[in-house]
């Protein structure tokens, strides 16, 4: 691989959020050693189907995951099948939709939750939760410290070429409180506080970092349509790439051709956006 990258997917966290309440991150930004734009997820902004797009390219009208209740096998290519074919180590530390999508579905909680498949054609070291029981009383995310601990542990142990985490916290804190209150407020507090430590050690360890979200929130804590609070969130981009202009929107759909131009493995021919970094 040319490079080495990570992806951390913020599920959940609006535009205003992001640039009020992670601190660490616009100080980042403040210094020159983070680039800051505004990005715009596909339609539906569901999380199943934003996952799906993140990673093949295309809209959900394309690879068919309209939604959380619709989630599969994707057929179209995707980001760790095309980091496998140009010989890179892939890794996720993720919700157990992300297995089902890009490995093999139905998830088996047994066999899927955690598994090291050097030969796999997709993700070779995966670290999974399902938030079974999952409501508004309990939560059931794991803590995004652990999952951050977990994602270091595989890129130390295994060398991942590409690792990418997904965390479900602020989303399922929204969904219950909404976004202008001191419950989120101090949420966001504390996962930008977990996160700052291993953005600083992943770059010394040589991988260029994105942290994003999939879709936003609005003020009633719900999102899948089209309101700019729904759809619009903030991509942080460590690393020494060139960029656009600061005050360019990102498509969403940018992100899987961004990343495999990066690593040099080869981009899909269904992947017809622009990589945004070069």
């Amino acid at each position: 691989m040319d490079t080495k990258l990570l992806l951390i997917i913020i599920d959940g966290v609006p535009w205003r959020n992001w640039r009020r309440l992670f601190g660490n991150l616009e100080g980042w930004v403040d210094s020159g050693d983070a680039r800051l734009w505004k990005i715009c997820s596909v339609l539906p902004s569901t999380s199943a189907s934003c996952y799906a797009s993140i990673h093949t390219g295309v809209v959900p009208a394309a690879h068919g995951c309209t939604g959380n209740d619709n989630v599969f096998r994707l057929t179209q290519a995707d980001v760790f099948g095309q980091i496998r074919k140009a010989g890179g180590i892939t890794g996720a530390v993720a919700h157990s939709y992300w297995s089902e999508l890009f490995n093999r579905a139905p998830f088996d909680p047994v066999r899927d939750i955690e598994y090291d498949e050097p030969e796999s054609d997709t993700i070779n070291h995966g670290r999974f939760h399902t938030m079974s029981g999952y409501g508004l009383i309990n939560q059931m995310t794991p803590s995004d410290a652990d999952l951050f601990a977990t994602l270091t542990r595989l890129c130390e142990t295994y060398q991942l070429d590409y690792g990418m985490l997904h965390s479900c916290t602020l989303d399922s804190m929204g969904h219950r409180f909404f976004h202008d209150c001191q419950e989120m407020d101090h949420a966001c507090f504390v996962l930008d506080a977990m996160l700052a430590p291993y953005i600083t050690r992943w770059r010394q360890a040589g991988y260029e970092v994105i942290v994003t979200a999939d879709h936003g929130q609005d003020a009633r804590g719900h999102h899948g349509g089209r309101d700019p609070l729904q759809q619009e969130a903030a991509l942080y981009y460590f690393g020494p790439a060139e960029g656009p202009d600061p005050d360019t929107v990102i498509d969403q759909l940018q992100l899987a051709p961004t990343i495999l131009t990066r690593l040099g493995a080869p981009v899909a021919d269904t992947m017809k956006a622009r990589p945004f970094l070069r």
